[in-house]
């Protein structure tokens, strides 16, 4: 165990190493999650250019990374950062005890500026809780073994570590776009509740032939559909797209911008026009859904929980994007449901 190879020790032959740490570099937020093993190598190295070592220290359990405590921290004195990145563990059983084998690649920055690039496995492990007594171990870094690469820190990251099957292949396009949404709406859509999780996207295959395009192959592109937030009768959808051209992206809808005149200028009474008089883009479709039969999106928005009154927007898909087709607007708060069409690009004059 004791005679693992880790990181920390790889770090200290980086770059001679006798220069002080640069106190103005850019400070990562704080980031501290053991729920799996892949965040407890994150939270590990976010310790180390956080200079917060005695965190990265606590990652470990009884098998330290180094001899004592002075000397891990003396192995970073000429690392100015380290970038990591992770893949999909491998998990194993064995004694009370599951074992998930991270395959690990980073590139450490040192002091003058130069980069090398380290990759490997690390092992994490998690003493079954059921059957542990005070004081509780939860998941920990066991030991790690790291080996200079001369390729970047994405193609030199193992396929898979441990004597495992393999684990299954992810999805980058699916990752990406789970990405994009977290950093746009994460905080607005984040789930509420203890134990709230984050809801998983549907996701859809669109293939096509583009008839704008030259190339008359077959084309495909992903939708994914994210989950925002629920109220009484709305619930808010975002929706994201993915090609192996333009990668992933965020989809906004076109919208008509309307106006309403009321008879007498009450919104309760008689609806005299509905007139459209611009367009926005809204990245947020409320009550929505895909249909794979037709290639429309479907967004159903209720202005009050009866549902008299509403308006309704359908986008095709065609020839890669999401087009606007047809709009219905219900602005009359009669308790009944009679849509007006006050956009139609399905039908023919």
């Amino acid at each position: 165990m004791r005679q693992a190879i880790l990181a920390t020790a790889m770090s200290m032959s980086i770059a001679g190493i006798a220069a002080p740490w640069d106190a103005r570099a850019a400070e990562p937020d704080y980031l501290d999650d053991r729920s799996d093993a892949e965040a407890v190598v994150k939270s590990f190295y976010n310790a180390i250019n956080r200079r917060e070592f005695s965190r990265a220290w606590s990652y470990f359990g009884e098998t330290k990374p180094s001899a004592n405590f002075e000397s891990f921290v003396a192995g970073f004195e000429g690392t100015k950062s380290v970038r990591v990145v992770t893949g999909e563990p491998g998990v194993e059983g064995a004694a009370g005890s599951t074992f998930f084998n991270v395959p690990v690649a980073i590139a450490a920055t040192g002091v003058d500026d130069t980069e090398r690039v380290f990759a490997g496995c690390y092992t994490a492990r998690l003493v079954n809780p059921q059957i542990q007594e005070p004081p509780f171990t939860g998941l920990h870094l066991e030991r790690g073994a790291l080996k200079p690469s001369d390729q970047s820190a994405e193609e030199a990251l193992p396929a898979q570590c441990g004597d495992g099957p393999p684990p299954p292949a992810r999805d980058a396009e699916l990752e990406q776009a789970k990405k994009a949404f977290a950093a746009s709406h994460g905080e607005e859509c984040a789930p509420r509740g203890q134990d709230a999780q984050p809801t998983e996207p549907e996701r859809y295959i669109i293939k096509f032939h583009n008839t704008v395009s030259t190339d008359d192959g077959e084309q495909e592109v992903q939708l994914f559909r994210f989950f925002c937030t629920m109220g009484a009768y709305n619930e808010a959808h975002y929706y994201y797209r993915a090609d192996k051209v333009r990668g992933v992206r965020e989809i906004h809808f076109a919208t008509p911008e309307l106006q309403i005149q009321y008879q007498n200028g009450d919104s309760e009474g008689k609806v005299e026009a509905v007139n459209i008089i611009g367009y926005r883009s809204d990245g947020e479709l409320i009550n929505s859904f895909y249909d794979e039969a037709t290639k429309t999106i479907t967004s159903h928005a209720k202005w009050r929980g009866v549902g008299d009154a509403s308006s309704t927007g359908i986008w095709l898909f065609r020839d890669g994007e999401f087009s606007l087709v047809q709009y219905d607007v219900d602005a009359t708060y009669d308790g009944e449901i009679n849509p007006e069409t006050v956009l139609d690009y399905n039908t023919a004059p």
